[in-house]
């Protein structure tokens, strides 16, 4: 009989986040795999480095960490191969995936590779979005409101068309594109709406109100911004509701 494959959601960053059943499954498993950066440190083992064990096979996914385009097919095809060995001889194998495997997860490239192969199990995470709304003390959405997960390479039509549809929307991947959608979220007059979430759930975690930053943004931020007309979720902002919804 073949291994099983697990895509092992890690959470954010902050250990305790971990789920009791990625754990169990982490654990046993004889093989565990995760992205790493061609420099440094993986993120997703670090998580969960207190929980690895010396029988166990660790295997890097090395994906390079720079802004011009690299060949990513390559990357999963190799780090496919390797796993689909133990697979195939028998071995459980866990993709640790930082947040939630299938939320913007690079877990995905590996299970179109190999889920129709080798039985899968993809285990939830506690994803950046929801951790990040915890640590603000502010509800994502409420009631009928839409809420939307916007890229930030977006282009400016792109990401303006997609926040007036919406009532609630969270901007991830912000990095280098941060000045622009700062910029632009300043034209909407969204600005006193919004705030920037760093590194949530990390030592180095910030929180602050949108209009309030000066500088550089990690990676690892987004905005979380609100335009619609929950009274909870306007309090948490300061805003002054027109009447009690609830």
């Amino acid at each position: 009989m073949s291994g099983t494959l697990y895509g092992l959601g890690v959470g954010p960053g902050d250990p305790e986040l971990l789920t009791l059943k990625a754990l169990r499954i982490l654990q046993s498993a004889p093989v565990v795999a995760y992205p790493a950066p061609d420099h440094g440190t993986s993120f997703a083992r670090s998580i969960v480095a207190a929980h690895l064990g010396p029988h166990q096979e660790e295997i890097p996914i090395v994906v390079p960490m720079r802004v011009e385009r690299f060949p990513a097919a390559a990357v999963y095809d190799k780090a496919a191969s390797a796993i689909a060995g133990r697979l195939a001889a028998g071995h459980d194998v866990a993709v640790l995936c930082e947040g939630d495997p299938f939320f913007y997860g690079s877990f995905m490239y590996l299970f179109e590779r190999l889920a129709d192969r080798f039985p899968t199990e993809i285990v939830p995470g506690v994803t950046s979005v929801s951790a990040a709304s915890a640590r603000l003390q502010r509800p994502l959405a409420a009631r009928n409101d839409v809420l939307t997960v916007l890229p930030a390479p977006l282009d400016d039509d792109a990401l303006q068309a997609r926040i007036e549809a919406c009532e609630a929307f969270a901007i991830i991947k912000l990095g280098r594109h941060f000045a622009r959608v700062r910029a632009l979220l300043e034209r909407l007059g969204l600005a006193d709406q919004c705030a920037l979430c760093e590194r949530v759930t990390l030592d180095a975690e910030r929180i602050v109100p949108l209009a309030e930053i000066d500088g550089d943004v990690p990676y690892f931020s987004m905005i979380l911004g609100y335009r619609g007309a929950e009274a909870a979720i306007l309090r948490g902002l300061g805003a002054q509701p027109a009447a009690e919804s609830a």
